[in-house]
This record gives structure tokens, sequence and C-alpha cells, in this order.
């Protein structure tokens, strides 16, 4: 098989990417290692930026993201019986969405067969070869035979432990890691949110997120040390413990309900550089990894997937090569921006074991400094709605 771009994840990323290169009438086949059944089912964020929405809008595929998702103008900062609002559609004139990840990936996985995106799922032994050169080709096993994708140029969109990075030689990859001594104990259930605004909450017994997926759908999350086990987390202790973090307020607004799907998730900070190696493009988590605290994960391969599809674009209506030369150093500079981010926020909200008295008495004072400044408030909040492309 011959095609312009093969794309390797069936994702959001790599079926956005897709989408957008398929409108512009250029060839395009997407390979997943997984069942489309798989793909759904994998529960993640839930938060969209402006990028996200725009890139949908662009696609003509936002119908239903507008008719269910939430637009959010606003979220809070807890801390003991310190509620402090960051106003961003106030501060900043925007607002983000709030639409599952999940359902973003149903909107484009229902769109691909009619708009002529090809998805091969189920495609096992999936590897990258010859991406040095201007012929790279890709091949993986299916229904007992070894298939052959050749291409002009591969992007990767397989997620952390896909084979796109590994594909690309430890002489010329450089990593950067910061990996967190706790990890985010998630609960969905069916019973309507506690607030109508997110709850990021600062608790001495660790961090807690009230979010949610729809008006009746809701997600929450508390901070546990590494070692824990869901098994030792049964659903009544899990409410009784969002009760105590997110305080009274957000507690008698609560509605407890059976678990839909619960997890422990570790976080890590994690970026790979270069984010191109001669015809090999990496975007999404592929190439980087954020603690979910402010939301970034999927909103940073949509900004990936928006710079490489134009580049791309550019390359095969106009042969010009510039964008896909400079795709690395734009990606990458709007990554770390947003890295930055998380990792304070991240800083900020949870209980370090190894932080003590002074490392608590500076979340205070951050934190007061934030009710009391609306310069730092507007800061928080054009770094979560995103930064301009």
């Amino acid at each position: 098989m011959k095609t312009d771009v093969a794309i390797i994840g069936a994702g959001p990323a790599g079926l956005l990417l897709g989408h957008l290169l398929r409108q512009q009438g250029i060839d395009v086949v997407v390979v997943e290692r997984q069942s489309a059944d798989y793909v759904l089912g994998r529960i993640r964020a839930g938060v969209l930026e402006k990028v996200t929405v725009d890139l949908m809008k662009q696609l003509d595929l936002s119908d239903r993201m507008m008719k269910e998702g939430l637009p959010h103008e606003g979220f809070y900062l807890a801390d003991g019986e310190k509620l402090i609002h960051i106003n961003i559609a106030e501060l900043t004139g925007s607002s983000v969405m709030v639409y599952g990840q999940t359902e973003v990936t149903r909107d484009l996985m229902d769109a691909s067969k009619s708009r002529g995106l090809e998805v091969i799922y189920k495609a096992g032994d999936v590897a990258l070869h010859d991406v040095a050169g201007n012929s790279p080709y890709v091949t993986y096993q299916k229904d007992g035979q070894e298939h052959r994708i050749d291409a002009r140029f591969i992007a990767g969109c397989d997620g952390f432990h896909g084979p796109s990075r590994k594909a690309i030689p430890d002489t010329v990859g450089k990593t950067f890691e910061r990996v967190y001594p706790f990890g985010w104990l998630g609960i969905l259930a069916d019973v309507p949110p506690c607030n109508h605004e997110l709850i990021y909450a600062n608790h001495s017994n660790g961090f807690a997120l009230a979010s949610m997926r729809s008006s009746t759908r809701s997600r929450y999350y508390i901070q546990v040390p590494l070692d824990e086990k869901v098994e030792d987390w049964p659903d009544d202790r899990i409410w009784d413990e969002l009760a105590v973090r997110l305080g009274p307020d957000a507690a008698a607004n609560m509605t407890r309900g059976t678990a839909l799907e619960k997890s422990i998730a570790p976080l890590r900070s994690f970026v790979f550089e270069p984010m191109r190696y001669g015809s090999l493009f990496l975007a999404g988590d592929a190439a980087h990894i954020v603690p979910p605290t402010g939301a970034k994960g999927l909103n940073l391969a949509s900004s990936d997937v928006a710079y490489l599809s134009r580049a791309l674009i550019q390359f095969f209506k106009n042969g010009n090569s510039e964008g896909i030369e400079t795709y690395s150093d734009t990606a990458l500079a709007r990554v770390w921006k947003s890295e930055r981010f998380s990792w304070s926020l991240t800083q900020l909200m949870h209980r370090f074991p190894d932080d003590g008295a002074f490392g608590r008495r500076m979340q205070v004072a951050e934190l007061d400094y934030i009710a009391s400044s609306e310069a730092a408030r507007k800061s928080i909040a054009e770094n979560y709605i995103g930064l301009p492309l």
C-alpha cells in the first residue's frame, strides 16, 4: 500500500490529523494496534481548549459537542476555607468546553468512513523503517499476514508507549522527565456534578478535583500514594474522602453513586526532543506527557496537530517545506509553556511528602497572592484557556 502520510495511532490526535489532511485531499492511512472499542473505552480528559474546539469546527464535526458540551467560564482553587474563583471569561474574554475526550474520539471515528479516512484497527507488531530518509515505510501484522505501507511521511500519534518515538536513535533524541511521588485515583459516576465549575482543592489529606463530563456525569479525583491499589478504595471510601477534601459546601451538593470506572494514574512531566527526525514527526503523548492538573494533555496534542497539519498541507499543496523544517521548534515552544503551567499548578495544589513546613508556607503565600492579585488570576486564566498558536 502507498500513501502520502501514514499515521500511527487512532486516538484523538491521529484521527484529528487524518481528518485535517483528508479534508485537503491528501492521502492518509491510520494504523492502530488496538480495536476501535478499546480506543473508545479509554477514559481521559474532559476540558477542551479553544484550539481543540476550533479544529472540530474546522472539520464540521462540532455539532454534538456544541449541543451536549458544557461551556465553562471559570473554575475554583480551594485551600481550606479559602475559595478562589478564576473567572476566565471575565479575565480573558474566552472560555473552555467540558466535553469528554472519549466523545471527541467517537465523533472523529464515526466520520472516518464517510470522509474517506482509512483506519486499520488491530494492527500487530507495528514497526517503522527508514524514517531518516525520504522513503519511510510501516510494517504490521494483521490476519496472519505482514503488511507494508510506503509513505512520504510518518506521523507518530501513538502515545507514550508506542513504537514511533523509539524509532528515533538515542544519539538524536533527548528526554526530560519529572516523576511525581503520587498518583490520581479517579472515579466516574452517573451523578450530577457538585458544582457548575471545576474545583481544584488543596487539603492536608492531599489534592482533590471535582470535575464533570456532562450535566449528569461526574468525574472526581483524589491524590494517593503510588503504592495504593484501586481494590483498597471501595466507592464509599472515595466519596467520604472527597467530601473531606473538597470542603463542606461542595460536600453538601455532592451526589454519591456507583462507579462506572475507577483507576489510579501516576503523574509525570515528560518531554522528548526533537519532535521531528527525517520523515517522522511526533505529536501528542508520543512526544510529551503533562500531569492532568490543568487539563493540557489532549489540548497540547491538538496544538501539535494544528502545526503539523498546516506544515504537511503546505508541502503537498505548494511544495513548501518551511513548516516541516520548523515544526519541532514551533511545537516545542508551546509544549514547554504548557508543561510549565501544569507543573506549577501541580506544585501549588498537591501535598508533597518531602516539602515540609516551608513548602506548605510557599503554597499558602502563592494562593494568598492569587486571591489578592487580578494580574495573577489573569495569568492563570490565560494559560488555562490555552496560549495562542
